[in-house]
Order: structure tokens, then C-alpha cells, then sequence
């Protein structure tokens, strides 16, 4: 049994926790939060956990990995931390705010025989192989637009003066480390790195970009990226070859996906899933990763798509004016 902490307590922490419960191996059995009485709070409805509120005690604790979803200013210090003190880790994304962190990260993981992971549904998502082999059905492809956005529930509170931490600059997020990264993926991974980047960003009176539109160029092929925090998509994301066309409302998610022939004839691929069936797809590939040496074989090749992420997107932000801090 692969004994596991979570660090932080919000709406995604507890989906993780719901997801876990899918997966035979993985025993939720420790909570950080800076406040003992959230870390209660969120412990409670799962049978009770034991609640850190020393970041450095739970690192000495005798569990065996760590799920931390905190701000994204955070990840690489407590990734680290966690690391050092022989904790496998998976982090939400973005696992780090520059590559270079995660490249050193990486090496120490291997160096201690840890398993360190970023927490992207996508790349886990059963959803991901219908899809490649989908795209065998497009004949030449020429174009992709990949969107996700999203109308942020903390805008109204923005508009209102305040300064959620999603659109704080100090926090590392704003609109593409949230929800850009999920085009970025899809993009790398299907068609691998493009031979020019193009890129705008909306940014917001925090500094914080609200919105932005990255073209990546390839020989032959031009995928166009859009994300959003201030407005909501209702089309999704599409793949275009000349034989045909593959759609999602959700490419993070990649639910109800379907393929139309050039005739308008739609076959339909995927269909509805929960938020935390999707999230225990890839809470099964940390249990596999920590357990069986053979599938890090796989977990190697992800990290490299991690690296070129991560890369590309600090590349969009010196693009766009994007800064942190």
C-alpha cells in the first residue's frame, strides 16, 4: 500500500482524493494546509487523514508520496522538499514555473530512484489513445485550434478590486499557467515542437494575463491556440485534415469528442466523464510509476514532453510580456 499526503485543500486537492479512491493501492493518509482547521475540514469527509500544519514535519512523516496542489509559485520548493526527504511526487500543473527548475528536480528524482510527475489529465486520459488513433481517419492534416476558456468564478471578485490569487502575478498563475498549458499539450504531443511561435497575451491591470492567442508554425501545418479567464468558450476544439474533422467541447478533458466525415456524418468517440474518474487516470500511472520499474520507461517520455512544455510556454511569456512576482 503506497501510504500518500496531499498538500493543499482546494476543489482540485479533494477531486484528486475522490479519484484515488478508484485506484487499489494508493491510501490517502495525510493532509498539510497552513491551517490546522481546514486541514480538518478537508480530512473529514474521507474517514479523517492526519493534518500537518509544518510543511517540514509532513516531509519527515512516513508517508511514502506526495499529491501537492498549491499555488504555483510553490510547486518547485515544496516539489523539492518533498523530494529530498524521499517522497515520490506528482504536482499539479504547471510542475514548475521555469524549465529549468524541473530539469533539476527530475535529476534529483532519479538520483534517489523517485518518482516525479506532473499532474496533467491528458496525458493519462484513456480518451488520449482514441484520439491518436482517430487522427489516422484525417488524411492530411493542415490545421488545429485547440481552446480552452473558461470564465473564471474569482472575475467578479477581480472586477470588484480585489486580487484573487489566480489573476496575482506573485502566485505565478494568470491565464496561460492555468489553462493555456492544457493547448500546449495536446499540441506538443500530437504534432511535436513547431518550427516558429507566434504569440499575444491580454494582460490585465494585476499584470496578469486575462487572455491570450499562440500560432505554432510547422511545415505544412499551423495549430492555433486560444485561452481565455474573462470569457467562455461554447465550441471547444477542433482538428481539420482533408478527409474529415475530429471536435471537443473539452480538450483538457477530451469528453465528447466525436469525428465528422466531410459530409457532416459524426461518429462519436467519447462521451461524459466525472472530474475525478478523469483525475484517477493519472493517480493510477503514479501507482504504476512508484511500483513497477518497467513503466518509468513511459513516465521518461512524458517527462521529456514535460520539459518541452515547459520550455514553450516560458517562450510565450517572454513573447508576450507575461511576468511574475
Amino acid at each position: 500500500m503506497i501510504k500518500y499526503a496531499v498538500i493543499g485543500t482546494g476543489w482540485i486537492a479533494e477531486s484528486f482524493v475522490k479519484g484515488t479512491e478508484l485506484v487499489e493501492g494508493l491510501e490517502f493518509s495525510a493532509v498539510y494546509s497552513r491551517s490546522k482547521e481546514k486541514g480538518e475540514q478537508f480530512a473529514k469527509p474521507f474517514g479523517g487523514a492526519e493534518v500537518f500544519d509544518d510543511i517540514n514535519d509532513l516531509a519527515k512523516s512516513d508517508v511514502d508520496a506526495v499529491y501537492i496542489a498549491s499555488p504555483n509559485s510553490l510547486h518547485y520548493s515544496q516539489s523539492k522538499l518533498m523530494l529530498q526527504n524521499g517522497k515520490h511526487v506528482i504536482c499539479e500543473k504547471p510542475i514548475t514555473v521555469e524549465p529549468e527548475e524541473f530539469s533539476e528536480l527530475r535529476a534529483l528524482a532519479e538520483s534517489k530512484n523517485l518518482v516525479y510527475m506532473e499532474a496533467i489529465m491528458y496525458m493519462h486520459l484513456p480518451a488520449r489513445k482514441v484520439l491518436t488513433d482517430a487522427l489516422k481517419n484525417l488524411g492530411e492534416i493542415t490545421t488545429a485550434h485547440f481552446d480552452f476558456s473558461q470564465l473564471s468564478s474569482k472575475y467578479p471578485a477581480l472586477k470588484r478590486g480585489e486580487l484573487p490569487n489566480i489573476f496575482n502575478p506573485k502566485f505565478a498563475t494568470g491565464c496561460l499557467m492555468d489553462l493555456g498549458i492544457y493547448c500546449v499539450y495536446p499540441a506538443l504531443d500530437l504534432f511535436g515542437e513547431p518550427k516558429k511561435i507566434t504569440s499575444t497575451a491580454g494582460l490585465l491591470h494585476t499584470g496578469a494575463d486575462g487572455y491570450g492567442t499562440t500560432v505554432f508554425d510547422y511545415d505544412g501545418k499551423q495549430v492555433t491556440l486560444t485561452f481565455s479567464k474573462v470569457g467562455q468558450s461554447r465550441f471547444g476544439s477542433q482538428i481539420f485534415g482533408d478527409n474529415g474533422t475530429i471536435a471537443t467541447p473539452s480538450i483538457s478533458k477530451l469528453t465528447y469528442m466525436s469525428y465528422f466525415d466531410n459530409d457532416g456524418n459524426e461518429t462519436v468517440l467519447t462521451e461524459d466523464t466525472e472530474k475525478h474518474v478523469l483525475m484517477s487516470y493519472e493517480a493510477q500511472s503514479f501507482y504504476n510509476y512508484i511500483t513497477n520499474p518497467e513503466a518509468r520507461q513511459e513516465l521518461e517520455k512524458i517527462n521529456d514532453l514535460t520539459l518541452a512544455v515547459s520550455k514553450t510556454m516560458k517562450t510565450i511569456r517572454e513573447k508576450t510580456g507575461i511576468k511574475f512576482g
